[in-house]
């Protein structure tokens, strides 16, 4: 039965950003549903076929966000999306499994834990684990998955001393009531909220797939459990077909010839940044060789070479020479870079970059940036040179009442 239901909003992360659904918060006398908790996600679901896009906990109810309102008092139906309860059963008992052989085999205790959408991990309060302590972890688990170990679930009241034998974070501060109990035959018990499986075996496989380092000296240990397992080596099986259709070798040769390319590509990138400084070098040697020598070096290549601009720059290493490079697509986008006169490089930046659509920053002597409209470079070269001119000409103007006032 519908308890209340009141007008609200639900902030959703869409592509990088938050976005608003206008919408109702409907309260129910009971629910089968899963509000978020205890490091699982909520449930999905319906009620009389509208679609539930969120449950969260306050206090002891459960929140239903809907797009649509129900009247207090109405009698509704409701459907759990049980691909994706069954699936965040067997990932929450897999934790509990081996957060309990962890710290049984290697007194690892388990401070959080998180379920997301292809793996979740544990985290565990150790700076680090060994291959062979994942392998004894690992084996343990699924030892316990093929004896089809029962798991129950019991409630207590407040206060019983059945609680202090279980396995505990602590309750949210905002709780108060019947505490449940949750036991793995033989393992452990722990208090919990969640949803779980009935027994081990529903569990059918458990994989630790990678360890990495986690916050506060702390480490991730990651998993899959259930059909994600299944997931997991299909996914893995692909990668392996693929890649063995782009190096042309069995699965077996893959670590050995992708070593290879790696020491060949790192070969290859220093005999390229090789051929970059010498063809930056022979530009310079081209400028410099100019008599006599243009006050502007401007160059473009459709290529964008790394440290290309910065080599052209520290060869010349003369503030009196304004350099004005660009890289990249002459209808599209790509980066430029402009150096000379602090004041000078202050002055054009802004106007280049309005110019060419671009963006970047000065740092001492220089500016460089991406630029959107390349097209445009001719434009600012001829702002570039204009200017010189003009202080060109304001110099000889200056220069020349100086000589008069000395006659």
């Amino acid at each position: 039965m519908v308890v209340s239901c009141e007008s609200s909003t639900l902030k959703v992360a869409n592509q990088g950003k938050t976005e608003e659904i206008d919408g109702f918060d409907i309260i129910l006398e009971d629910t089968i549903l899963f509000p978020e908790g205890g490091g699982q996600p909520d449930d999905r679901g319906t009620i009389n076929s509208v679609p539930v896009l969120r449950v969260r906990r306050k206090g002891r109810k459960a929140i239903h966000f809907t797009p649509d309102p129900f009247i207090p008092g109405a009698h509704v139906h409701l459907c759990v999306d049980w691909e994706r309860r069954f699936d965040h059963m067997q990932q929450h008992s897999g934790q509990h499994l081996i957060t309990a052989i962890a710290d049984h085999l290697f007194k690892f205790a388990t401070t959080s834990w998180n379920l997301g959408l292809q793996d979740s991990y544990i985290e565990l309060d150790t700076p680090s684990i060994s291959a062979e302590e994942m392998r004894e972890i690992e084996q343990v688990v699924n030892q316990k998955i093929r004896q089809g170990l029962a798991v129950s679930v019991r409630v207590y009241e407040e206060g019983a001393p059945e609680l202090r034998m279980a396995r505990t974070r602590g309750l949210p501060e905002d709780y108060h009531g019947p505490v449940r109990i949750v036991t793995i035959e033989g393992v452990e018990s722990n208090m919990c909220c969640g949803t779980h499986v009935r027994s081990l075996a529903h569990l059918q496989s458990i994989k630790l797939t990678f360890a990495e380092k986690g916050k506060k000296n702390k480490t991730n240990l990651h998993f899959v459990a259930g059909s994600r397992v299944l997931e997991y080596l299909g996914a893995c099986l692909e990668k392996d077909k693929a890649l063995t259709g782009l190096l042309k070798c069995g699965v077996e040769k893959h670590v050995e010839l992708v070593d290879k390319l790696q020491k060949s590509l790192k070969l290859s990138q220093k005999n390229e940044l090789n051929l970059i400084r010498d063809l930056a070098l022979l530009e310079v040697q081209k400028f410099k060789l100019l008599e006599p020598r243009p006050s502007l070096l401007s160059l473009h290549r459709r290529e964008e070479i790394p440290d290309f601009m910065s080599i052209i720059v520290n060869e010349i290493n003369d503030v009196e020479v304004t350099i004005f490079i660009t890289m990249g697509d002459e209808n599209s986008s790509g980066q430029m870079c402009l150096a000379g006169k602090p004041q000078l490089v202050a002055d054009l930046a802004p106007k280049l970059s309005l110019i060419l659509g671009g963006k970047g920053a000065c740092k001492g002597n220089k500016f460089q940036g991406k630029v959107t409209n390349m097209s445009k470079r001719s434009s600012a070269e001829k702002l570039i040179q204009d200017t010189l001119n003009r202080l060109r000409d304001e110099e000889e103007v200056i220069s020349a009442l100086n000589q008069e006032k000395l006659c």
